[in-house]
């Protein structure tokens, strides 16, 4: 079952046709991802002292339905594929309306960048282990490992 949260879009999410900005999916995907990365015990203040910390490399959005100011929506997050030593992710998250109706998708593929060398890392173990014990998606599908 996937991780999910509840939003209640605000009137800062809104564009001058009252829609939710593009900007505000990509947003909220953010949030839940660093949210749940807080929750296993990464916040940022862990991933600043180990020098490394989440990156993404490619983010797309389907957008399925209208979503406007006031809207209450629901967010989920997914794993549709890791790599065995953690290195690559890549992660869904379904934007819902109330009545269950899909709004958007998006989804991303990200590693994890070293803060110093500016380079992909694999992550400690004990966040690998972590990262595998993540709800998957019916579409899950191992990644190949990172290459350094």
């Amino acid at each position: 079952m996937a991780i999910c949260q509840n939003y209640r879009l605000r009137w800062s999410d809104v564009d001058a046709n009252g829609h939710v900005r593009h900007a505000v999916y990509a947003e909220l995907g953010a949030e839940i991802r660093l949210g749940w990365l807080k929750d296993l015990g990464f916040d940022w203040s862990r991933f600043a002292s180990m020098g490394f910390g989440p990156v993404l490399l490619r983010e797309e959005v389907d957008y399925l339905k209208e979503l406007e100011f006031g809207a209450e929506v629901t967010i989920d997050l997914e794993a549709l594929g890791l790599s065995p030593e953690g290195g690559r992710w890549k992660l869904r998250h379904t934007l819902r309306r109330t009545s269950g109706e899909d709004a958007a998708r998006i989804v991303v593929t990200g590693g994890w960048l070293d803060h110093v060398r500016r380079r992909l890392v694999l992550p400690p173990e004990a966040l690998n282990t972590l990262l595998h014990a993540a709800p998957r998606a019916a579409d899950y599908a191992e990644l190949p490992p990172l290459r350094r």
